[in-house]
C-alpha cells in the first residue's frame, strides 16, 4: 500500500488580506481615534488591527488623518466627473443641484457615523486644520464648473460666489438633516438648492422637508407630560463645514459692530 504525503502547507500571502479594503481601514481608524484619541492612535496600530502591514495602509491613505476624508474626497471626484458629464442645455443651477444631489447618498442610517466623525474633526486641532483644503477642493468643482459655463476665469466674481454660495447651501441643508435624523439627505440639498436658484424669494419653498417620524409616538408621551427637549449643542462640523476665514480682508458677521450689529455680551470693556 503506497503512503500518501501530506500536502505541503501553503506559503503565507503576503500584502494585505483578500478582505480588506480602503472602507475597512477607515471604519477601524474611525474606531480607534474614538476609543483611544487620534494623537494617541498610530498608524501602526490601525494597521495591525486590520490585519495589514503599514506599507499596505500608505497604499491607500497618504497619513492617518487622510482616513477620516476618504469618502468626501471621493465625492469631490464624483463631482468633477458629474460636471464634465452635465450637458449644456440645463440651465446653470439646475444642472449644480442634479449634480450636487446626484453624488450624495446619505440617509438616516448613517447618521450616527458621521456625528462620531463630526466630533472627531471638531474636538482635534489637527483634524480641524486639515478641513480648509478639502472643503476648497469642493468649492473649486462647483466654481469651474460655473466658470466654463459662463465662459469666464474661474477666480472671477460669479463663479467663486456661485461656489461658496453653494457650498453654505449644502452647509445649510446638512445641518438640518443632521438634526433631523430622518430622511434622506438629498431631501435638504434638493430643497436648499432650488431655494438659492430661486435666490430665496417667492419661488423658492417655504419649507424645509417635512419631518419623517420612525415612531409614532409623541415627545410628551416619551419624556413625560409637560418636558421640554434638551437644547441641541450646535454640530462641531460638518462634511460642508468651512472655517471661519480670518485676518486682512476677512468678512464681518452679521452681528459685529461693523455692520451695526450688537457688540458681544462677553466682551470686556
Amino acid at each position: 500500500m503506497t503512503q500518501t504525503r501530506p500536502a505541503p502547507p501553503r506559503p503565507r500571502p503576503r500584502g494585505r488580506p483578500p478582505g480588506t479594503s480602503a472602507r475597512q481601514l477607515e471604519l477601524i481608524a474611525l474606531r480607534l481615534f474614538t476609543e483611544r484619541g487620534f494623537e494617541e492612535t498610530t498608524v501602526e496600530q490601525i494597521a495591525a488591527a486590520a490585519g495589514v502591514s503599514r506599507r499596505t495602509f500608505f497604499r491607500y491613505f497618504d497619513s492617518k488623518a487622510a482616513a477620516l476624508w476618504r469618502a468626501f474626497d471621493g465625492e469631490v471626484r464624483a463631482l468633477q466627473s458629474a460636471f464634465r458629464a452635465a450637458g449644456d442645455d440645463v440651465p446653470l443651477m439646475d444642472a449644480i443641484r442634479q449634480v450636487v444631489v446626484g453624488v450624495n447618498h446619505y440617509g438616516a442610517q448613517d447618521v450616527p457615523e458621521l456625528r462620531t466623525r463630526m466630533n472627531l474633526i471638531g474636538s482635534v486641532p489637527a483634524l480641524a486644520a486639515s478641513a480648509a483644503s478639502h472643503y476648497d477642493a469642493w468649492e473649486r468643482a462647483v466654481s469651474e464648473f460655473a466658470a466654463r459655463r459662463l465662459g469666464q476665469p474661474a477666480d472671477s466674481l460669479y463663479p467663486l460666489a456661485i461656489g461658496r454660495s453653494t457650498l453654505a447651501a449644502c452647509r445649510a441643508a446638512y445641518d438640518r438633516w443632521l438634526a433631523r435624523a430622518d430622511a434622506d439627505l438629498t431631501l435638504y440639498l434638493d430643497a436648499a438648492l432650488r431655494a438659492l436658484a430661486a435666490g430665496f424669494g417667492d419661488a423658492s419653498p417655504a419649507e424645509e422637508p417635512p419631518l419623517v417620524r420612525k415612531n409614532k409616538k409623541s415627545f410628551l408621551s416619551r419624556t413625560g407630560r409637560g418636558a421640554r427637549p434638551r437644547p441641541r449643542p450646535p454640530a462641531p462640523w460638518s462634511p460642508y463645514w468651512r472655517p471661519a476665514r480670518t485676518g486682512r480682508g476677512a468678512c464681518p458677521g452679521p452681528g459685529s459692530p461693523a455692520l451695526g450689529g450688537p457688540a458681544s455680551p462677553h466682551r470686556t470693556r
